[in-house]
């Protein structure tokens, strides 16, 4: 994750207005952007984009994206990837502007 972060971070006088970070959730990994609330700056919101859940059935981790709904989907041009380095491959990649526009 921490070379991930370094290649995609904004540079670092940015990073109060704009950044990106990451959590564990249970089986599942998300990154999320971090921005001030735009009408009261004191306040932070972090916003997922991306998430890959561990299925320990199948070995394998399920990669999602987060739509305009708000809701988690399927990626499909990765749908399952078998590591963590393929799912921020797949993320960095941004094949289909899912993450990153």
């Amino acid at each position: 994750m921490a070379t991930f972060l370094a290649k995609r971070r904004p540079p670092p006088h940015i990073r109060p207005e704009l950044d990106i970070g990451y959590r564990l959730n249970g089986q599942s990994i998300e990154i999320f952007e971090i921005r001030p609330q735009w009408d009261n700056p004191a306040i932070i919101r972090e916003h997922p984009f991306a998430k890959a859940t561990y299925v320990r059935t199948q070995n394998l981790w399920k990669v999602f994206w987060k739509r305009s709904d708000l809701k988690w989907h399927g990626y499909e041009p990765a749908a399952t990837v078998k590591s963590i380095d393929e799912f921020l491959a797949a993320v960095d990649a941004d094949q289909y502007c899912c993450f990153f526009g």
